[in-house]
C-alpha cells in the first residue's frame, strides 16, 4: 500500500497539476477577497454597484461624432461614439505606423547614405522623446499655428491644411471645401485627430523601423547573395526574397507595438480628442460611477488588444516555415 502511495508522489505530472491547482486556489481566494472588499467599501459609502446609469440621458456634447449623437442620447450612445473614435485612431494609426516603420526600417539598410542618415535621425529622435510631448508639438506648434480655413494651405496631391481641418482628396468623403467658387470633396480631419494620428503613427513607426531592421538582418547573407547572383535588382531582392523571410522575426515583436499604440491612444484626452477614455471620464464626472466606468474601460481595451493579438498570432503561424 505504501508503494501505491509513493508512486504518484514520484510522478512529475502529479506535482505539476497539484502546484497548478494550489496556485489557482490562491488566485480564486484573492479575487474573492477583492470582491468582498469592494462590496464593503461601496456599502460604507452607500453606493450600489450597477450599470443602470447607462440608460440615463448623457446631457453633454461630443466634439467629433462619426455616428448620430445628441445631448438627449443615453450614456451608452455616448460611450459608443467614444469607442468608434478610438477604433478610428487605432486602425488608422496601425496602418500608417506600419507603412512608415517598414519604409524607415528598410531605409536604414539601403545603400543611399543620405537616406540611411535621415531614417536614423527619425528613429533616434522619436524613440527617445516622450509621446505626450510629441502630441503637444504636433497639436499646438503645428496644426494650431496654421492659417484659418479660408486661407487653407494647398499641398501636393490635393491636400488642404488649416487650423480647422486636414482635408484629403478621397472619393468616399462627406465634408466639402470651398475654393474659388468650386466645391472640393475631401476627407476632413480635425486638428485633434490629425495631431493624434500623426503623433501616434510616427512614434510607433520609429519602434517598428528597428523591428524591421532587426528582422531583415536576421536573414542569412547567403539568401542575399543567391538573389543577387540571379541578377535581381535591389528592390526585388528585398521584396521577393529577404523581406518575406524576415517576417518570421518581425511579426511577434510587431504585435507588442500594435498593442502599445492601442493603449497609447488614450493620451488623446491631453489634446481634447473625444476617444473612449475622454467620454468615459466625462461620464464618470457626471455620474460618479468610478468602479463601473473602470470595468467598462478595462474590458473594452482588453477586448481590442486580444483581438489584435489573435489576428497577428494567426498571421504569424501563416508565415512560419512548416516542416514536412
Amino acid at each position: 500500500m505504501m508503494q501505491n502511495l509513493q508512486k504518484p508522489l514520484r510522478d512529475r505530472r502529479f506535482w505539476y497539476f497539484t502546484l497548478q491547482a494550489i496556485v489557482a486556489c490562491f488566485i480564486a481566494i484573492f479575487a474573492h477577497w477583492l470582491w468582498r472588499n469592494l462590496q464593503f467599501n461601496l456599502y460604507q459609502q452607500n453606493i450600489e454597484l450597477g450599470f443602470d446609469f447607462l440608460k440615463l440621458q448623457a446631457s453633454f456634447d461630443i466634439g467629433e461624432t462619426p455616428i448620430a449623437y445628441r445631448r438627449s442620447d443615453s450614456y451608452t450612445r455616448a460611450l459608443l461614439v467614444g469607442l468608434i473614435n478610438s477604433l478610428r485612431v487605432t486602425i488608422s494609426g496601425i496602418a500608417i505606423a506600419t507603412v512608415v516603420g517598414v519604409a524607415a526600417g528598410i531605409a536604414r539598410l539601403w545603400d543611399n547614405w543620405l537616406l540611411r542618415k535621415i531614417s536614423l535621425i527619425y528613429v533616434e529622435v522619436l524613440r527617445n522623446t516622450p509621446l505626450l510631448l510629441q502630441l503637444f508639438f504636433w497639436y499646438f506648434a503645428v496644426f494650431l499655428s496654421l492659417p484659418a480655413a479660408e486661407n487653407a494651405v494647398k499641398l501636393p496631391l490635393g491636400i488642404y491644411v488649416s487650423q480647422q481641418f486636414l482635408a484629403l482628396p478621397l472619393p468616399w468623403s462627406f465634408p466639402q471645401l470651398q475654393e474659388n467658387g468650386q466645391i472640393l470633396g475631401g476627407l476632413q480631419l480635425s486638428p485633434e485627430l490629425s495631431a493624434l494620428l500623426l503623433g501616434l503613427s510616427l512614434y510607433t513607426g520609429a519602434f517598428i523601423a528597428e523591428i524591421v531592421r532587426g528582422g531583415i538582418l536576421s536573414v542569412p547573407k547567403g539568401q542575399w547573395e543567391a538573389a543577387r547572383s540571379l541578377g535581381l535588382k535591389p528592390s526585388l531582392v528585398m521584396g521577393l526574397v529577404v523581406f518575406p523571410q524576415a517576417l518570421r522575426a518581425i511579426v511577434p515583436p510587431l504585435t507588442s507595438q500594435y498593442l502599445n499604440l492601442t493603449k497609447n491612444s488614450s493620451l488623446a484626452i491631453a489634446i481634447g480628442y473625444p476617444d473612449l477614455y475622454f467620454v468615459a471620464s466625462t461620464t464618470f464626472n457626471n455620474t460618479g460611477r468610478s468602479v463601473e466606468i473602470m470595468i467598462l474601460l478595462m474590458l473594452t481595451y482588453l477586448s481590442i488588444s486580444l483581438s489584435i493579438s489573435l489576428l497577428l498570432n494567426w498571421y504569424n503561424r501563416k508565415v512560419q516555415i512548416k516542416e514536412r
